[in-house]
């Protein structure tokens, strides 16, 4: 069996885009991977395109040996992009392998510890700010609006969700990122007393809809410097979050957070590779260690577990993609050891099912394990050439 096609490509997905690689093998065998070039990975595709010729003639079958010789080719400029390209290659070379063996990717790694995955909602209201008449669902006006989602979140089995700082002043909401640039705050990341105050207002809402036994996780990304993480940790205190989630590439300054915070801390969803996660477990920074199995590849990302879980830590899988990351994130999730819980997004463009030939089903807050060979979840080729990206 050797490699004889690589192939990418990209599919409109409202406010993102999706992108799929896809491996053709002398043997018929088509593997599959989802990747992800929306946010702060622009040419990423190109970059897979430019390491493709190395694969051509490869058995895929010894994936390893083929991602070890695509880092040593890219190690004089590691990680990020590099290391992205890597592993949505070594994610689709995983399917073929799954496949040409008549088994899922877990049985390769001695089989699922758990059969249904745990999830929890992700982005909760942030997706509705500013995409609510895209999706067809009801725009958020008010705190009551915001709670009455929480309600239908619980109701629909879910026993936690993930929310971003959503301002609401007036009827007007927001979302609030100038960590991405994406809003007023950056370059500076300050805080000040009426954001606190919303954050506040923002969780009470949620908590009284839902109760005290369910889940609240607040991701406030990299929107803050340490003095702002600090002050938003005293702020959620009295809500007996699940985590607050932070994101900052300084170790020792994130350990000195979580020293003082009240809940749990989960970090490093932006980390590429097992070097970039070591100084956070040597510092103890972090409660949870979020791990990207799209840009890190399952491989790799269960190096990282095996790693996390000397240091007694638990990890995530940061998935807020379309339904064949959340396959990989749930193989990721079904074999690793410590785990935690994994994020899914349940709003998305209308259209998103589409794109797979199976989607993935979830009962009771709970992702099922795909059976079928490889990921469990082919991508439908035509409907994503029908709907190319704006």
């Amino acid at each position: 069996m050797k490699i004889e096609r690589v192939e990418t490509f990209q599919a409109d997905a409202g406010w993102r885009m999706f992108s799929f690689l896809k491996v053709t093998t002398s043997d018929g065998i088509v593997g599959w991977s989802e990747f992800n070039e929306s946010f702060g990975s622009i040419g990423l595709s190109d970059v897979i395109r430019g390491l493709s010729p190395i694969l051509i003639g490869k058995d895929p079958r010894r994936y390893e040996q083929i991602t070890q010789h695509l880092h040593v080719l890219t190690r004089q400029s590691r990680g990020g992009i590099n290391q992205q390209a890597i592993a949505a290659i070594e994610n689709a070379l995983l399917d073929v392998t799954g496949k040409a063996y008549g088994v899922p990717v877990y049985a390769l790694f001695g089989g699922p510890i758990r059969d249904r995955i745990p999830v929890y909602w992700s982005h909760f209201g942030t997706y509705r700010v500013r995409s609510a008449a895209l999706m067809g669902v009801p725009a958020l006006h008010s705190y009551d609006d915001l709670a009455r989602h929480a309600e239908e979140v619980k109701r629909a089995g879910f026993r936690a969700l993930k929310t971003n700082i959503i301002p609401i002043d007036g009827g007007t909401t927001t979302s609030y990122t100038p960590g991405f640039g994406r809003t007023p705050g950056w370059p500076e990341l300050n805080w000040d007393n009426r954001l606190l105050r919303g954050v506040h207002d923002q969780l009470s809402a949620i908590r009284n809809a839902i109760g005290p036994e369910m889940g609240i996780h607040l991701d406030i990304n990299f929107n803050f410097k340490t003095e702002g993480f600090k002050r938003i940790a005293e702020t959620v205190a009295p809500f007996n979050l699940t985590w607050l989630e932070i994101d900052t590439h300084d170790a020792p300054a994130l350990a000195e957070i979580k020293r003082g915070a009240h809940c749990p801390i989960a970090s490093c969803e932006t980390l590429h590779g097992r070097r970039e996660f070591k100084p956070f477990f040597d510092h103890y920074a972090t409660d949870v260690a979020i791990v990207d199995v799209i840009w890190n590849g399952l491989n790799e990302s269960l190096k990282i577990a095996s790693m996390a879980d000397v240091y007694e830590i638990n990890v995530a899988p940061h998935n807020f993609y379309g339904h064949l990351c959340s396959a990989i994130s749930a193989t990721f999730s079904a074999i690793v050891p410590n785990f935690r819980v994994m994020e899914i997004d349940i709003d998305s463009a209308p259209w998103r099912d589409e794109f797979y030939v199976t989607v993935p089903a979830i009962e009771n807050g709970e992702f099922v394990l795909p059976k079928g060979p490889g990921w469990g979840i082919d991508v439908n080729e035509k409907a994503v050439r029908a709907r190319p990206p704006k």
